[in-house]
């Protein structure tokens, strides 16, 4: 094993006051890189997707649960595969609790290329509750990179999607492919994603805070069983 160099304390401490500056210079590139994310344009969605889920057919409209932003995770299962990915699950693994999600106006899901007969026992083994539906009745993996033609024929990539709604129209926000979703997984990184961000009052743009008409950010925050949804 290659192990770090032994040192003192008070070595360790200079060492570690050191690192710390180019930790904060990260945290702030990276608070400017989710105001620039926040600041993209956005892309109204016109066709018409259709989903295969619990209640049978939905629309994308229906996987936001009547709630502002929609993150959705492309978990690749190719309509030929007998189970799900399993980097794809190890994702799945973490994502957790969605309550803190949805205060803040936030649905998550699951979305693959195979059909929901096999999405379903995989699903019970996997002991998840976060919605998943098939999306092998449309185009959709296809149109948003999820899944792309080589010449070995379409091949799984892992994806994530952002969308927001103003009433029934529903708009494209981001997306991120392959390494662009290290780190990603806990409540407020999904967030970051998201044209509305976490809410807090800190975040630029100004004026997204209050979007859902509700206090702030943090303010919202509750213990899980807690949340009146």
């Amino acid at each position: 094993m290659g192990l770090p160099n032994a040192v003192t304390r008070e070595q360790w401490r200079a060492a570690r006051e050191e690192l710390l500056v180019l930790e904060k210079a990260a945290t702030r590139a990276r608070d400017a890189l989710n105001t620039r994310r926040r600041e993209l344009p956005m892309v109204e969605i016109d066709a018409l997707y259709v989903f295969e889920g619990p209640d049978g057919k939905a629309e994308l409209l229906d996987l936001f649960e009547g709630r502002s932003q929609l993150v959705v995770y492309h978990f690749m299962f190719a309509p030929d595969w007998d189970a799900g990915c399993r980097s794809c699950s190890g994702f799945l693994d973490q994502i957790g609790h969605l309550a803190h999600l949805r205060a803040r106006g936030t649905a998550f899901a699951a979305v693959s290329r195979a059909p929901f007969t096999k999405i379903l026992p995989f699903k019970a083994r996997m002991g998840w509750t976060v919605p998943w539906y098939s999306s092998h009745l449309s185009e959709f993996n296809e149109d948003f990179g999820a899944t792309v033609e080589s010449d070995e024929g379409p091949q799984e990539r892992p994806a994530l999607s952002c969308f927001v709604r103003d009433g029934e129209r529903v708009f494209h926000t981001y997306s991120a492919f392959d390494r662009g979703l290290d780190n990603i997984g806990f409540t407020s990184n999904l967030l970051d994603l998201t044209a509305l961000g976490r809410q807090e009052e800190w975040e630029k743009p100004e004026g997204r805070a209050s979007s859902l008409g509700a206090p702030a950010g943090s303010a919202r925050l509750r213990y899980h069983d807690e949340y009146d949804d």
